[in-house]
């Protein structure tokens, strides 16, 4: 029962992750980017640090740490943001989710240039594979790539964003609890997009025409995605370890390709969908040796 549940909330995270990228897109159907992203994270945060001080986990920031908070934000949400918003105003939302949940294939590529790392073959056999799945997902027969290249390049630009992210976390002390990162890079995150929120859609405020449906999206964004899916993710990742967890991601690419059929009404062909499977499937042929490495480990430890 207690397995049950932890996969069950797990799964949970990846729906609302999956469902986020249809929630964007209704919601910029009303918000300009950066403001949509600041209201996101200013609700998040308040959620955040409510719920941190009546569970009496609230912790200040040590001085020798704020710089790798200010990092950890500037990568994610900033730059992660940035990428995946603007990029989610190109490209459809399956294909924004595909890219998306690449994050793990390439994160081993940054771990070796930084932190000398070995690349497994299975690492680089999952890459090649979910890259030619990629390209079933944007290609269409006889006319050539259907995907705008620049919503393209700013989603990959949120997966290198996601992977420094990563990276730079290993830098946080343990010291802190996970909705205290989660809220400090939030909360860091806004101050950094204030400013840009001036220079690129202070302009359009008096033109803003805030619709229902865009207003339930950016609730549901900060409610569900920035906080309850963050919360239900890193409490499994402490119960069962990153590698097993991060299997559970691949899940994402196909509830969004579903629940974008089923809302949005995106065209879901059977080359999509064998695009989705090749994507999904080159993520646990990437995942597969890491999960076996730690079930060796879990099983040496039991004598």
């Amino acid at each position: 029962m207690k397995q049950f549940k932890l996969y069950g909330a797990i799964v949970l995270a990846m729906i609302f992750w999956s469902v986020s990228f249809i929630w964007t897109r209704v919601a910029i159907e009303s918000f300009q980017p950066v403001t949509l992203i600041s209201l996101r994270l200013l609700i998040a945060s308040v959620l955040l640090f409510v719920v941190s001080k009546l569970a009496g986990k609230f912790q200040k920031i040590r001085k020798a740490d704020i710089k790798w908070f200010v990092l950890l934000a500037f990568f994610e949400p900033y730059m992660y943001y940035i990428g995946e918003t603007y990029g989610l105003t190109m490209v459809e939302s399956t294909l924004a989710s595909v890219i998306v949940s690449t994050i793990p294939l390439f994160a081993p590529i940054l771990a070796y240039f930084l932190l000398k790392e070995k690349i497994g073959w299975a690492n680089v056999l999952g890459i090649l594979v979910s890259l030619t799945g990629v390209f079933f997902v944007i290609y269409e027969p006889g006319g050539g790539f259907a995907a705008n290249p620049l919503g393209v390049s700013l989603l990959f630009l949120a997966v290198f964003s996601a992977i420094c992210y990563t990276t730079t976390l290993r830098k946080i002390s343990s010291h802190y609890s996970t909705i205290n990162i989660i809220l400090y890079q939030s909360v860091i995150g806004l101050a950094f997009f204030i400013p840009t929120f001036f220079i690129t859609d202070f302009s359009t405020i008096g033109t803003l025409r805030v619709s229902t449906e865009s207003l339930g999206a950016l609730l549901m964004l900060s409610v569900f995605a920035s906080v309850i899916a963050f919360v239900l993710f890193a409490a499994v990742v402490r119960k069962i370890g990153v590698a097993k967890t991060n299997v559970f991601v691949n899940l994402i690419p196909v509830f969004t390709a579903v629940f974008a059929w089923w809302f949005l009404n995106e065209q879901l062909t059977w080359l999509k969908i064998s695009g989705i499977v090749i994507v999904v499937s080159g993520l646990f042929v990437s995942q597969v040796s890491k999960v076996k490495f730690n079930l060796k480990r879990i099983r040496g430890t039991e004598y």
